[in-house]
């Protein structure tokens, strides 16, 4: 008999299942308080109970665990600070698309040296959420692989939907089971449609193929999530965060029957991805809720130690500390400043935001 199936299939290599992972690496009560906390103050500010702003906010991607951590203890100590005004979220992203190739994250290629230790990278992304989660800050990511979640969820209060798969009918369905709010990002070509799509899609029930904390296939089935928003980040050459393309999203949610909840990604095609552009992005967007805008309910920040990023070194000693390898980033006296100054700008406005 030919043979019909696997024909580009170098190998398959052994993966530890979900509950093996979770047994490695358990879920601490420190930890769940603050995944179910964050969880539960997102959910407050998307149903207009909170009148806060929430801000995700971290390096573009997560390739130094050290660095890593010591921006989460950073922004923790600037969360405490502004808590009466925004819920700090720390961006924490592992899987990176990408336009054609490269470093695709820390779960796919750890030791940055094309290696491929995903067995490797899913346990190691997993100690840092933990302990992301231990220092008391709940955490933020995109869901790029479906089977992520079963090893990952647990510890995310946030889910974002990118610009390249807010399309994709395995996303929708994925997004509709997930515990956290579901960011979706607007199309690269900066139309609405398949976020708005995306969310009432992610809000119904669905049944799909997956698979179970043991590894095994399964039939999925999900509830829906009701806590789908919009994410603007630009695109088609433009940004869309001014306040017309704010009003033409909100008109836009409404006509979907939607709530206006949107967030507004300060990076990619609304800075131009430059990096020194985004606390112009979030200065607009605080006069915008200055002013009385109420749809605007979080905002997203690529942030690092240092600013700009960096090549990944065929010698690893070489890379840069706190920089990022990925999308460039500003740094975190940059951080600081635009957060406590939007901290003090918006003590009164979000005031009456809450009558």
């Amino acid at each position: 008999m030919q043979t019909t199936e696997n024909l580009n299939i170098e190998s398959f290599s052994p993966m530890p299942t979900p509950e093996e992972i979770h047994a490695r690496v358990p879920l601490s009560e420190a930890a769940a308080s603050t995944v179910i906390q964050g969880r539960r103050a997102l959910e407050a500010i998307l149903d207009r109970n909170d009148p806060r702003l929430f801000v995700v906010l971290g390096p573009c991607s997560i390739h130094d665990p050290i660095a890593g951590l010591d921006y989460a203890r950073r922004l923790k100590q600037l969360a405490d600070k502004v808590q009466d005004t925004m819920l700090l979220v720390m961006r924490v992203y592992f899987e990176k698309p990408r336009t054609s190739t490269g470093w695709k994250g820390y779960i796919n290629d750890p030791r940055m040296d094309d290696t491929f230790h995903i067995e490797e990278g899913m346990q190691k992304a997993r100690e840092f959420l933990l302990a992301v989660n231990e220092i008391g800050l709940p955490a933020g990511t995109e869901a790029l692989d479906p089977i992520s979640p079963q090893y990952l969820g647990d510890l995310i209060a946030w889910t974002a939907i990118g610009a390249r798969t807010s399309e994709s009918q395995t996303h929708r369905e994925m997004s509709s089971g997930l515990s956290t709010p579901v960011g979706f990002k607007n199309g690269t070509d900066g139309t609405l449609d398949a976020a708005i799509n995306a969310i009432i899609s992610a809000g119904a029930p669905h049944s799909f193929l997956g698979i179970n904390a043991q590894g095994r296939s399964a039939v999925t089935r999900t509830r829906g999530n009701k806590y789908g928003h919009l994410v603007l980040r630009g695109g088609g050459d433009r940004p869309n965060y001014d306040t017309v393309s704010v009003a033409l999203a909100e008109a836009a949610l409404a006509k979907a029957k939607l709530p206006k909840n949107i967030v507004v990604d300060c990076s990619h095609a609304n800075s131009y991805k430059k990096p020194e552009l985004q606390p112009l992005v979030m200065q607009d967007c605080v006069n915008q809720l200055r002013l009385g805008n109420r749809s605007i309910v979080g905002l997203m920040i690529e942030s690092f130690i240092e600013a700009g990023n960096q090549p990944i070194p065929a010698d690893l000693s070489q890379l840069k500390y706190g920089c990022s390898v990925t999308d460039a980033c500003v740094d975190w006296a940059t951080t600081e400043k635009i957060i406590l100054d939007a901290h003090s700008a918006l003590k009164n406005p979000l005031i009456q935001r809450a009558t």
